[in-house]
Parts: structure tokens; sequence; C-alpha cells
């Protein structure tokens, strides 16, 4: 679902930047003559990198922001070049928001809420009709003047800066996501079936790493460390 949420960021955030939606009137890709929206996007993972793909698609300038440097590397490689790559530094954070028509949020934290990347104060210096879409809201979300919206409410407007923040934004391509989620999905479903839960997260590390709690052991770091609880190996809390 992370690639369809990553796809359908750009998407939104290219119909919020139209003028009746309270955006500045760009083009994201812009016509010859006059230049494409600049994006930027916080963030390289799976959320980001597929913003990225779309972005640049539509020969948007495309700016991607993340901590690790080898993600950064591979997104780099991919591109070519067509993309530029930052580390997350403050002030590269700062430097790149500002300059920017279309931010996107795509940061998470397994099991956490989203880091606070661009304060209150930053974007009231945004442009005025410039877009955020933070995708990370349903982590809290990574903007701090994001609050969760609706498919049917979805936008709201601070210091001229529109927010697009709706939770669960496939759901707004429930056809695309919910095939894309099957096929995800049905390989798991189709093992514990087969061979019984146990069994089948004893086989695959992937199935294995998907388990958060059993019998009151808690196997998911972040969530052990919000609790103050016992974190406990997959391996040890699935033993009969």
């Amino acid at each position: 679902m992370s690639e369809v949420a990553g796809r359908v960021a750009v998407q939104v955030g290219a119909r919020c930047l139209e003028k009746e939606n309270g955006g500045a009137g760009l083009l994201v890709s812009g016509v010859p003559g006059v230049r494409g929206a600049r994006v930027t996007i916080l963030g390289g993972g799976v959320v980001g990198s597929n913003a990225a793909r779309i972005a640049a698609g539509m020969r948007a300038e495309v700016t991607v922001i993340d901590r690790d440097l080898a993600r950064l590397d591979a997104l780099d490689r991919e591109f070519g070049g067509r993309v530029t790559t930052l580390h997350a530094t403050a002030d590269a954070i700062e430097a790149s928001v500002l300059a920017s028509d279309l931010v996107i949020g795509a940061v998470f934290v397994p099991g956490a809420a989203a880091p606070k990347l661009i304060s209150r104060a930053m974007v009231s210096r945004m442009q005025k009709g410039s877009v955020i879409v933070d995708v990370a809201i349903d982590q809290g979300g990574s903007i701090e003047t994001s609050r969760p919206t609706t498919h049917a409410d979805p936008t709201y407007i601070v210091d001229g800066v529109v927010h697009y923040c709706v939770t669960n934004m496939p759901g707004a391509v429930a056809r695309t996501s919910a095939v894309a989620l099957n096929n995800a999905t049905l390989p798991f479903v189709m093992a514990v079936a087969g061979k019984g839960w146990r069994r089948a997260m004893a086989e695959d590390p992937h199935l294995r790493n998907g388990l958060t709690v059993h019998d009151r052991r808690i196997t998911h770091p972040a969530v052990a460390a919000a609790l103050g609880e016992k974190l406990y190996r997959a391996e040890e809390a699935i033993v009969p």
C-alpha cells in the first residue's frame, strides 16, 4: 500500500496546485518555456521513492531528502541525476522546503510516531499557494501544522499553504489499492491457511517480521519502548 500512497501523493498534490483548489496555479510538468513545479520529498523509502518516480515522470524538479546515504545513492543511480538527492540536515530541509511548490512528507518510523521535520514557523515562510501532502499523517504527521482530514473534506489552508492530510490516502483509488493489497498479502494468507500460523511464521522471516504482539509478548522494538515493556524476539514469542 505504501507504493500506492506515494503515487497518490503526487497526483493529489498536482490537483491541489490548481488555482481553484487554493494552489498557486501551477502545472507540475510545466510547458516549453515555463518551468515545472519544484517538488521536495521528505523520505526516500517506499513512499518517497514512488512519489519521486511519478513526479520525475511528470517532469517536475524533484528533490529527495533522507538521512540514509545508501538509500540516496540508490535513488541517484536509479534516476541518473534527474532527481536531486540531499542528506537530511536541518539546513537542507529548510532551504528545499522554502523553495518548493509541493512538499510531500514521506518519513516513517515503523511502530512509532513520525518525526516533525517542518515547524509551523517554516510553514509561515513557505510560498503562498504552495502545497503540503503529509503522507505520514497516519503516524501523526511530519509537519507541525498537519491534522487528519478525510476524502470528503481533504484540504485546509494555513498561512497560505494548502495542506492535504487525508488518512488512508490509498482509499482515494480503492480499486487499485485493493488489488495491490491482495497481491501483496495473498502468499502469506495461503501459507497460514496451509501450514498453520505458527509453522508459517517459523519458516518465513518476512511473515515473522510482521509480528508485533503474541500472548502478551511484544516483539516490535518501537512498541516495546513506547509502552516500557520487555522486548521479545519473535522466535521466542511464538514458542508454544
